[in-house]
């Protein structure tokens, strides 16, 4: 049996939408941030030493980071319904964008979300003009325009193709998912960027999107 270690509101909900994808049997152990750090609980280093989610336990297998879950279940149990074919072009955009999800899109994200509670949260009033100031600067110089490059690529390349490999559903689309969600949340994506924003409106409403968000609960993305 396959047991996801789901933590609320992170990358592990597309873990469940894969599972669903491929209409595998598997268990949900939950796990909820803490209500004040948003950390992840002491409890998930018993899991894996770094306590991060998601991380799954498959027989003897345990794994972590969410590129590598999704390459192994689709390759592993998959049956090839979910990558493309070796030596075709596909599958060459199929492991561009697996590795972008993580590897461009996500840091400025992050960056951004730091950044951005800087700018916003508490501290005391002698270093909030300095803090703030310096956050602003961040942003303006590296972390909004490297993002709005970031979109404007994905958007040219969905302008071309329905999905990400191609004109079939991958799981590179499942990979690509929490950072174009992300982007929706926090990092300037909305409707003027159309194709992007009818992709995620597409992935939302598939059977196996919402029955993980079923068994995953609610699911709201950091601010």
């Amino acid at each position: 049996m396959i047991i996801v270690h789901h933590l609320n509101n992170s990358r592990s909900q597309r873990i469940l939408w894969l599972l669903e994808e491929l209409g595998l049997s598997y268990e949900v152990k939950p796990y909820q941030r803490d209500a004040k750090t948003m950390l992840a609980p002491a409890e998930l280093r018993a899991v894996h030493p770094l306590g991060k989610s998601p991380v799954i336990s498959d027989g003897d297998v345990t794994l972590a980071e969410s590129g590598a879950i999704v390459e192994y279940l689709a390759s592993r149990h998959g049956n090839g319904i979910l990558i493309p074919k070796a030596n075709t072009p596909e599958y060459l955009r199929y492991i561009y964008w697996m590795h972008f999800a993580e590897g461009s899109m996500m840091p400025p994200l992050l960056l951004k979300l730091i950044f951005d509670r800087i700018e916003s949260g508490p501290m005391p009033f002698f270093v909030k003009p300095i803090a703030r100031g310096i956050a602003q600067r961040v942003k303006g110089m590296m972390v909004t325009p490297n993002l709005d490059r970031l979109l404007t690529f994905v958007e040219s390349e969905l302008a071309t193709r329905e999905w990400f490999a191609g004109p079939a559903f991958s799981a590179a689309d499942i990979q690509m998912s929490f950072p174009l969600e992300a982007a929706a949340s926090r990092g300037g994506l909305d409707e003027k960027r159309a194709k992007s924003w009818a992709w995620l409106k597409t992935i939302h409403a598939r059977p196996a999107y919402l029955r993980a968000l079923e068994k995953g609960g609610k699911y709201e993305l950091l601010k």
